[in-house]
């Protein structure tokens, strides 16, 4: 973070995912359970509850608003920017604040109308324990946000470094001399990528580890706020839901904890991982909406066939009420989902983010409700299909595709970005990496696939197919074959409203579009190339980057 004259060490930030913080946790980080020590307590400064863990944190609570206004880590105050302090969203109006001591722990309750924040201190941690319970939607408090003062951390992740000097969309893409953007938005991690964010020093390391997020929205593979920088400080986000992209609605209830955690500079515990997190000395704090272990159940697959071993495969279970994943394991499909609230759930196989199953499945508190084989039939994965030729995989993503990696961390009009135009030639060996993720109607609608078919292909009919994973402004392919045969204007599917493809996000809701081409289209000449030219329709967007645009998973020509 900049805004400091004095920097006496190097110090680095990072963002970690699950796999590399499994094999760095071990480096440092709170114990779980220590002996209580003497300093635990609090006290009261006439405007904050001030908390002592008695280990090497003290944190304050406002008593007027639940605001976290201090938090002294080792003797150095880290919370704070612009006057602003660590809060709910943007901060809760006059609310009731209480505190109580229960043994080595100590709660704060925030009830402000229908919401209520809670903040549990544990003796001899440096951990803050955070749950949030918004009821419904007369608050808006879908985001926690720890603030934390510059100079502390340097900025090792500059994609989320939002002061750059030209403002290029909205006010939150901005872009730096040399080309290059910077926005909140670009956090490059998916919600099952990661298990906790933050920054360290080498010897200090504040972080924020994620909830199950349960009841949060837009299931394993969205996309939201991480954390960012900016000339007065620096701020790290728990957010439940987050309307960019977002194709579900929002769920209610008890979120939590989600923890602010200090370590020694490593890796904060994985004992404080979702999924492996014991709260038990929770149980009986009161929490509004609290669901105890003993309350919850556990979703087991025994295995899944018919899959394509080349792909990693996820099982996601939803309802209104609450959402959670699992990774399926690559030698047989076996998958283990535990602490899953009481209820029936729709359960789907992703092969990557493509929904390839879906079924039903009951969880009762206490048990677990095993599943036998799941079968994936051969016809709901696309990439089964036989064909003439296919760009890319069927996977529900845009990945292979040209520029589809930097997307999820800067915009469009990147220097890094390679050009948005170009055609692709069908046995070139290049028609993926050539072939752009995203279409837009003002920027490179009309990209042409060059292809040769055999007599006999030529005389028959096929079908095309044209994968998506969202659309923005309605936007949808229209194809032209040969200059001669043009398709209908598809009717668009379902897809979130808001800005997507210039905030770090194709994910939205997967779509096939299929068009039936007769065999008059083709050219009978076999030595000849066929053109498809590919057209964004849409009467909405604006110019340029925000006109109406797809992300692209897959293209074909059935057999």
């Amino acid at each position: 973070m900049s805004g400091s004259v004095n920097r006496p060490v190097r110090r680095r930030a990072f963002v970690l995912g699950t796999a590399a913080a499994a094999g760095s946790a071990a480096l440092a980080g709170p114990l779980a359970a220590p002996a209580a020590a003497a300093s635990f307590g609090w006290t009261d400064d006439g405007s904050n509850y001030v908390i002592d863990t008695g280990a090497n944190l003290v944190l304050k609570v406002s008593k007027t608003n639940g605001d976290l206004t201090s938090l002294v880590y080792r003797g150095t105050e880290y919370q704070g920017y612009g006057g602003k302090n660590s809060h709910v969203e943007s901060g809760l109006g006059t609310s009731t604040v209480t505190i109580t001591q229960s043994g080595t722990t100590i709660l704060v309750s925030v009830t402000y109308g229908t919401l209520k924040l809670y903040y549990a201190a544990r003796s001899g941690e440096n951990n803050v324990y955070v749950w949030t319970n918004k009821a419904d939607t007369s608050v808006s408090a879908t985001r926690y946000i720890v603030r934390v003062k510059a100079g502390l951390f340097l900025n090792d992740e500059p994609d989320s470094y939002t002061y750059a000097p030209t403002t290029i969309e909205a006010s939150d893409v901005f872009a730096k001399t040399d080309g290059q953007t910077r926005s909140k938005h670009y956090s490059k991690l998916r919600v099952m990528d990661y298990n906790y964010i933050g920054w360290t020093t080498g010897s200090v390391g504040l972080y924020i580890v994620r909830s199950n997020h349960e009841k949060a929205s837009g299931g394993p593979f969205y996309r939201s706020l991480l954390r960012h920088q900016e000339s007065g400080g620096g701020g790290l986000y728990e957010i439940l839901y987050y309307g960019e992209n977002q194709t579900e609605s929002e769920r209610f209830g008890l979120q939590g904890p989600y923890v602010i955690a200090f370590t020694d500079g490593g890796a904060p515990s994985s004992s404080l991982y979702p999924g492996t997190l014991t709260t038990s000395w929770a149980d009986s704090l009161g929490l509004s909406g609290y669901v105890s272990a003993s309350g919850r159940g556990r979703v087991a697959g025994v295995g899944i066939t018919g899959r394509n071993t080349s792909f990693a495969y996820t099982v996601g279970l939803a309802n209104s009420a609450a959402q959670y994943w699992g990774a399926a394991r690559s030698s047989d499909g076996y998958f283990s989902i535990a602490g899953v609230l009481p209820g029936t759930y729709t359960l789907t196989v992703f092969k990557g983010e493509l929904a390839v199953y879906t079924g039903s499945v009951t969880v009762s508190a206490n048990t677990t409700t095993t599943l036998n084989t799941i079968a994936i039939p051969s016809t709901n994965d696309p990439g089964n299909a036989s064909v003439i030729w296919r760009i890319n995989d069927w996977n529900g993503t845009p990945s292979g595709f040209k520029n589809a990696d930097l997307m999820t961390y800067a915009h469009p009009s990147d220097v890094r970005a390679s050009s948005w135009t170009g055609n692709v030639v069908i046995g070139s060996g290049t028609e993926t990496s050539a072939f752009p993720c995203y279409l837009w109607k003002d920027v490179n609608s009309g990209i042409i696939v060059y292809f040769k078919l055999t007599a006999a292909q030529a005389a028959a009919a096929h079908t095309l197919r044209i994968g998506v994973t969202t659309a923005y402004a309605n936007g949808r392919p229209q194809v032209v074959i040969n200059d001669t045969w043009t398709s209908a204007v598809p009717s668009p599917p379902t897809q979130p409203s808001t800005r997507s493809l210039t905030v770090g996000s194709y994910r939205g809701n997967n779509n096939t579009f299929t068009y039936s081409v007769p065999a008059s289209a083709w050219l009978t000449d076999t030595s000849a190339y066929n053109t498809l030219k590919i057209y964004v329709a849409s009467g909405s967007g604006t110019t340029s980057y925000l006109s109406a645009g797809t992300a692209i998973d897959a293209i074909d020509l059935l057999a």
